[in-house]
């Protein structure tokens, strides 16, 4: 595996070694001991798995400490535009967002560690994302950020009328409207 790092380091694209012939392909997703060496130590405790149609936006979502999360993500299959936004009110890329392009093509995934709110856009006629995190999932922690907040200014690669959202992504706020917490406090 190939653990590249993004304009915020803590956000690592990771590119798997790909192993195919006239029969298919085998890679693997995940071991652990690479990925600590690269990423820090880390222990996911849940995999979920989504599947959406072409348009379809999930995000930007988070969740308050001290039920924070990281994710690893990647998409089985399909094609989508991940972001992660830097939510750390103490780091000095406060406010600033790395996107990838992940697909069933391209076999990246993209590591996101606890501090940042996290969005996708598919881009596809479909698309099956997976993502492990290293906390469960606890709805009363569960924050957002609206996905098109002008301070944010995310380019989602993809017309605006063609945006399909959940009535929770819709009334999420504004960047500037939200109180954030320290890298030290996401870590908790």
């Amino acid at each position: 595996m190939k653990f590249i790092k993004t304009e915020i380091p803590d956000l690592i694209i990771i590119e798997p070694v790909v192993y195919g012939d006239d029969r298919g392909y085998f890679f693997e997703s995940f071991r652990k001991d690479e990925f600590e060496k690269y990423a820090g130590k880390i222990n996911f405790v849940q995999e979920n798995e989504s599947k959406s149609g072409r348009g379809v936006l999930r995000g930007l979502h988070f969740q308050r400490p001290p039920y924070a999360q990281a994710k690893l993500v990647r998409v089985i299959r399909g094609e989508v535009l991940d972001v992660a936004v830097d939510i750390r009110k103490d780091s000095p890329t406060f406010g600033k967002y790395v996107s990838v392009i992940l697909s069933g093509e391209n076999k990246k995934q993209f590591f996101i560690p606890r501090g940042f709110a996290h969005g996708f856009v598919v881009l596809s006629d479909e698309a099956i994302f997976s993502y492990k995190v290293d906390n469960y999932y606890a709805p009363d922690y569960d924050d957002g950020i609206l996905y098109n907040d002008a301070d944010l200014n995310i380019n989602w690669q993809i017309d605006e009328n063609l945006i399909k959202l959940s009535e929770k992504d819709k009334n999420h706020i504004l960047f500037s409207e939200k109180d954030f917490f320290t890298k030290k406090e996401f870590l908790k």
